[in-house]
């Protein structure tokens, strides 16, 4: 029986499962692509991501005229579901099927609903995109892969959560950017960040929304960008001086390439404890950022609050 330590933080290797990450990936986008489009629209691109919920991913309640959506990937019964504030519901199983499928699967669940909303069909942050609408590549779908997926999500959740909760300045949810297809809580200096560079594959107007504000970020991604394997990762924008130099825990280091700290995942789910690693690790990153950057720490930092 495996111990609750090996529940949570599961092997995930890249090799294994990259087929059917890459087809995550873009089924994704497709889901977010519609809370793009119903969702208002908010700083820093928060009104796009997915949240990470008991049984997999969900985009929450999104309004739609005067009714509520929300739409969610369910990684225990491999369907993709659909339900309505009038008790009206669709699911699409999750199964190997091609994006092209998935995307008129849903599109058409979504019409059935009487949820009328278009979608730009065309992948972001990707290098060499295919529309979803002609994607027939990516078809792979290994459901203990993608289960295990989100069981990793939800303990980096957990640890991540924790971690925000000792910020009061104005920080992110923890939430997953399918674009970029990582899950990351951010906090904000709450002072202005100069005009960010040109992001392969991202339009600059997005880039430069979403870097808007000087800020410190960590989070966890599955490979890929520089290193080809699960990771937590952590930034600051802009990086101060000195950041690169700051003393992390092992097995975490400069990736000089990716410009941020990295933190081998297969290192992480061995250790003796990966959740006082995890956050150990996001806190030093935070405290380099902070420290270096001269953040106003005593008016945006707070000790945990008592039970009640």
């Amino acid at each position: 029986m495996k111990t609750s330590q090996e529940a949570s933080w599961q092997k995930l290797p890249l090799a294994a499962w990259r087929d059917t990450r890459d087809t995550l990936h873009l089924w994704t986008q497709i889901v977010g692509k519609v809370r793009l489009g119903l969702c208002p629209s908010m700083n820093h691109w928060w009104n796009v991501p997915l949240y990470v919920s008991a049984r997999g991913l969900t985009t929450a309640a999104m309004p739609c005229g005067h009714r509520t959506v929300e739409i969610h990937f369910d990684f225990l019964s491999h369907k993709l579901i659909l339900d309505t504030s009038e008790g009206e519901s669709r699911d699409i199983d999750l199964c190997p099927r091609s994006v092209k499928d998935f995307y008129e699967q849903t599109m058409a669940a979504l019409r059935a609903l009487n949820i009328d909303i278009r979608i730009r069909p065309i992948p972001v942050e990707i290098a060499n995109p295919i529309p979803f609408d002609q994607d027939i590549t990516h078809a792979s779908y290994d459901a203990d892969y993608a289960q295990r997926f989100w069981l990793t999500l939800a303990a980096a959740d957990r640890v991540l959560q924790q971690y925000r909760s000792g910020f009061m300045g104005k920080s992110s949810p923890v939430h997953f950017f399918w674009g970029s297809f990582d899950l990351v809580v951010t906090r904000f200096s709450g002072r202005r960040a100069p005009p960010h560079g040109e992001v392969p594959n991202t339009p600059l107007s997005v880039v430069r929304e979403a870097y808007s504000h000087e800020q410190q970020s960590c989070g966890f991604w599955t490979g890929g960008n520089g290193y080809d394997d699960a990771a937590f990762f952590a930034y600051a924008y802009p990086e101060p001086r000195g950041f690169a130099d700051a003393s992390v825990p092992s097995p975490a280091f400069y990736n000089k390439t990716m410009g941020e700290f990295v933190m081998p995942y297969e290192q992480v789910r061995t250790s003796n404890n990966p959740d006082a690693l995890v956050r150990a690790f996001a806190d030093a990153t935070y405290d380099a950022a902070a420290r270096l950057a001269r953040w106003n720490r005593a008016a945006l930092e707070r000790a945990p609050a008592p039970a009640i």
